[in-house]
C-alpha cells in the first residue's frame, strides 16, 4: 500500500498504462470493425488512413489486444474473485443504481466490475479465434466458406456484447465520482475508499471503515 496523507494507491502505474492501452486499442477495433461490418460506417476508415490500411491494421490491433489483456488479467484475477458480498450487490443492483442501497463489504472491485472483467476473458478469446478465421489473406483461405461466414456472425455478436459491456463500464465509472480520477492519477481518498470499497479499505489500511 502507498499512503500519502489522505491518498491511497489504488492503481499502480503499470496497471493504469495497460488499462488505457486496452481502452485505446478497443476503440480503434470497434470503429474499424464497424467500417468493415457495413458500408454505412465505412467513412470511419478515413480516420485510420483509408480502407486498405485499416483492413491491414485491424487484425494486428486484435493481436495487440490479446497481448495486452491476458497478461494483465493474470495479474488482477485474484482481485476479481467472486465473494459472498458480490451476490448481495447483484441482488440489490438496481437499488444501488438508484442510490437506495449501499453495500457494506465491497472489496477492491464491486460485482459489476467483476462481471465486466470475467465477461472480457472469454469474449476477447472468441473475437481472436473468429478473427483468425477471417484474416485475409493470411489465414482465411485455410477455412471453408461456411466456417468463415459463421465466424463473421459470432465475431459481430461478441463485438456487440463487448461494446455494451464497456459502455456500461464507462457510464458507471462516470457516475461513480472519483473512479476515473483513480484510473488517471492512481490514487483515491480515504473517504472514497471507505464509502465505495470498505473491505478493500480495511485490507490496505488495517482500519475498520
Amino acid at each position: 500500500m502507498s499512503d500519502n496523507g489522505d491518498a491511497i494507491l489504488r492503481h499502480p502505474n503499470r496497471e493504469r498504462v495497460v488499462h488505457w492501452a486496452v481502452a485505446i486499442v478497443f476503440v480503434f477495433l470497434f470503429l474499424s470493425g464497424l467500417a468493415l461490418f457495413h458500408p454505412v460506417f465505412f467513412w470511419f476508415a478515413f480516420l485510420f488512413g483509408g480502407g486498405q490500411f485499416m483492413r491491414f491494421i485491424h487484425p494486428i490491433a486484435g493481436v495487440l489486444l490479446v497481448l495486452l489483456f491476458y497478461p494483465y488479467a493474470a495479474q488482477v484475477w485474484k482481485d476479481n474473485r467472486w465473494l459472498p458480498a458480490d451476490r448481495a450487490w447483484v441482488q440489490h443492483m438496481f437499488a444501488y443504481m438508484k442510490k437506495a442501497y449501499h453495500p457494506q463489504d465491497t472489496d477492491k472491485y464491486n460485482a459489476g466490475q467483476k462481471l465486466m472483467f470475467w465477461s472480457m476473458v472469454p469474449l476477447i478469446a472468441i473475437l481472436a479465434l473468429t478473427g483468425i478465421a477471417m484474416w485475409q489473406p493470411w489465414f482465411a483461405p485455410a477455412f471453408p466458406p461456411a466456417l468463415r461466414r459463421g465466424a463473421g456472425l459470432v465475431h459481430a455478436i461478441a463485438s456487440f456484447i463487448m461494446f455494451v459491456g464497456i459502455g456500461i463500464h464507462v457510464y458507471a465509472a462516470y457516475w461513480t465520482k472519483g473512479s476515473i480520477q483513480a484510473m488517471v492519477r492512481g490514487t483515491v481518498t480515504r473517504t472514497w475508499a471507505r464509502f465505495h470499497h470498505p473491505a478493500w479499505y480495511r485490507e490496505v489500511t488495517g482500519k475498520d471503515p
